[in-house]
C-alpha cells in the first residue's frame, strides 16, 4: 500500500518546536470582544508612504531588486543608524521581510547544534523559537524585580554563550534598558566572541522621563551587535513587511546569505515606500506617538489600585505587563478572559518568569482599552480562582 500524507512525520526540529514553543496562533477578535492582544498600530500608514508605493508601481518598479535591498534604501538606512557620527557603509545593511526575517537570518546564520543562546526573559517569544529551529539551546535568564536585567544572573550565564538576544524597549514588559545596563553588558562580554542581537523595533516609543540608548551607541557593544529594526511600529506599516538589520560587515554577509536563500529580494515598490517613510518629518508620526502617550496614561490610571493586579508603568513600547495575584496559570486566565470578551496574551508565552502575568497592548483605541480593562478588573475582582 502506498504511503499517505498521514504516514509522514514532521522534521525533528518541528517536533522540538511543538514541544517548546509558547507562541499562539492568533485570530481576529470575535464579535462583541475587544482585542488587547495584538502588537499592531491601529493607525493607517502615512498617506505619503502609500502614494510612494502607488507611484513606484505605475513607474514600473515591479521586478526583482538587489537581494540585499535597494542601494538607495540601504544608503538612507546607513545614514540614519544610531551611534557615532561616522556612518556605516550600505554594505553593512540588509533589507529584510520584516524584523522577523532579520531575526531569522541572523540566528540561522550564526547558531547551530551545540550553540547556547542567552535570552533575558520575559521577552518576545520568537527569539527562543528561532533558536530551537536552528538547533541551538536556549538559556533563559530571569529579569530582576524591576523587570530590568539581573546583571548577576547574566554574568553567570554569558560565559561560553554564542549569542545574547534582547528587545529594547522591551516586549512584553515595556521596560527601556538604561545606558548603565547596556554598558554593563559590554563589560560582561569583554574578550568573548558572543554576538549581541538588539531588537530595537520600538525605539521611537519611549515615554517622558525615560531615555533610550541604542546598543549601537555603546562602544563596547557596537562591533559585536546585529541591530534589528522594522518600519512596522514607527510608521504603522505592519502589513508591508519591511525591516532591516545592520552590523559588522562579516555578520551582515552571513545573514544576507541566509536571507537570499530563504526569502529572496523584498518587494521593490515596498522598498521605495520605505525610503519615503525615512524622509518623513517627525510631525508625520507625532500624532501616533501622542496617542500612545495618552493611552499609556489611561492604562496606568485604570489599573492603579485594581484589586489583585499590579502594573509596572511602561517606560516604552505599547504594552502593559500585568501581574495578577490569582493562582491560575496564565494560559487559563487568558482563555477565561477571552470568554468574557477581552483578548490578552498569556505572560507565560514570553518565558517561564511570565507565569502569573498577562500582556495587554495599548495599540488599540481608547474605547476598546476602557472596555477591555473594565472586563479585566471585573474578572479579577470576582476572585474566580
Amino acid at each position: 500500500m502506498s504511503a499517505t500524507v498521514e504516514h509522514w512525520a514532521p522534521a525533528g526540529r518541528i517536533l522540538d518546536l511543538r514541544r517548546t514553543s509558547t507562541r499562539p496562533a492568533l485570530a481576529p477578535a470575535p464579535a462583541g470582544a475587544v482585542s488587547l492582544a495584538m502588537g499592531e498600530p491601529d493607525f493607517p500608514t502615512p498617506p505619503e508612504v502609500v502614494a510612494a508605493a502607488e507611484r513606484a508601481l505605475r513607474d514600473g518598479h515591479t521586478h526583482y531588486a538587489d537581494q540585499s535591498g535597494l542601494p538607495a534604501l540601504r544608503a538612507a538606512i546607513a545614514d540614519r543608524l544610531p551611534g557615532p557620527a561616522a556612518r556605516r557603509s550600505p554594505d553593512e545593511v540588509l533589507v529584510t521581510h520584516g524584523a522577523t526575517a532579520a531575526l531569522t537570518a541572523t540566528i540561522f546564520g550564526m547558531i547551530g547544534p551545540g550553540d547556547r543562546v542567552v535570552i533575558p526573559e520575559p521577552t518576545y517569544s520568537l527569539y527562543a523559537d528561532l533558536v530551537t529551529l536552528a538547533g541551538g539551546t536556549v538559556d533563559f535568564v530571569p529579569l530582576d524585580g524591576s523587570l530590568h536585567w539581573d546583571l548577576d544572573r547574566l554574568a553567570s550565564a554569558l560565559p561560553g554563550a554564542a549569542m545574547v538576544v534582547f528587545s529594547n524597549p522591551a516586549n512584553p514588559t515595556g521596560i527601556v534598558h538604561r545606558d548603565d545596563e547596556l554598558r554593563a553588558l559590554g563589560r560582561l562580554l569583554e574578550g568573548s566572541r558572543t554576538v549581541v542581537v538588539a531588537d530595537e523595533a520600538y525605539h521611537r516609543l519611549v515615554y517622558p522621563g525615560y531615555t533610550f540608548r541604542s546598543a549601537l551607541e555603546i562602544e563596547s557593544l557596537r562591533e559585536r551587535t546585529v541591530y534589528v529594526q522594522t518600519f512596522s511600529k514607527t510608521y504603522a506599516m505592519t502589513g508591508w513587511r519591511v525591516g532591516y538589520l545592520a552590523g559588522p560587515a562579516g555578520l551582515v554577509e552571513v545573514a544576507a546569505r541566509v536571507h537570499r536563500t530563504m526569502n529572496g529580494s523584498l518587494n521593490t515598490a515596498v522598498q521605495l515606500a520605505a525610503l519615503r517613510a525615512l524622509e518623513l518629518p517627525d510631525t508625520a508620526i507625532e500624532p501616533m506617538l501622542a496617542a500612545y502617550r495618552r493611552r499609556r496614561a489611561l492604562v496606568v490610571d485604570e489599573l492603579a489600585g485594581a484589586p489583585g493586579l499590579d502594573l509596572t508603568p511602561p517606560e516604552g513600547a505599547f504594552y502593559g505587563f500585568v501581574r495578577y495575584a490569582a493562582e491560575a496559570p496564565a494560559s487559563e486566565v487568558t482563555r477565561d478572559l477571552a470568554e468574557r470578551g477581552v483578548l490578552v496574551r498569556a505572560g507565560s508565552e514570553y518565558g517561564p518568569s511570565g507565569q502569573g502575568h498577562v500582556r495587554i497592548s495599548f495599540a488599540a483605541s481608547e474605547p476598546d482599552l476602557r472596555t477591555g480593562i473594565e472586563r479585566l478588573r471585573e474578572y479579577f475582582a470576582a476572585d474566580p480562582m
